[in-house]
């Protein structure tokens, strides 16, 4: 488990066009530019990637999964916190561990930086990966709501 390096960017990008075809979101190289940018220059957010390492050390093929983290702050409570934005693990080594190694380093992090959560959202309809998300946090009972800008409802006008 690390971060993601400038090297990695053609095993980063074919997880994170996983990952975007998993949620049936359409990608393109701009956007992979984009995201790559956010990570590497203007690092507003970080990407760690689980890889294999072999018994000497040595990391052996590409990355498995991905987890792209944030930091926020909360004014409520006054802490920062963590926010998982992504995460994606390689279809075919699911079920390996690779979601564990990668939600150890999440939890290392976490409490290096004492954010005092580190939360994120997923579909209701992804059921492999709530029934992991129940076993290490709690689901809250807080609802989430988008709202686009410019589109307004209810009367409400800008």
């Amino acid at each position: 488990m690390r971060h993601v390096n400038e090297g990695d960017f053609a095993s980063w990008t074919t997880l994170f066009r996983g990952y975007c075809q998993f949620y049936g979101r359409a990608t393109s190289d701009e956007h992979q530019l984009q995201i790559w940018q956010w990570i590497h220059t203007d690092k507003v957010m970080e990407a760690l990637v689980a890889v294999e390492i072999d018994s000497s050390g040595q990391e052996v093929g590409a990355p498995k999964g991905l987890a792209h983290l944030r930091e926020w702050i909360r004014p409520l409570r006054g802490v920062r916190s963590g926010y998982l934005d992504d995460l994606f693990v390689d279809p075919a080594v699911r079920g390996t561990g690779v979601v564990d190694a990668l939600f150890a380093e999440i939890d290392k992090l976490a409490l290096a930086r004492e954010w005092d959560v580190v939360r994120w959202t997923t579909a209701d309809d992804n059921y492999r990966a709530r029934s992991f998300y129940d076993k290490v946090a709690v689901r809250t009972s807080w609802i989430t709501y988008d709202m686009t800008p410019g589109v307004h409802r209810g009367g409400v006008q800008s």
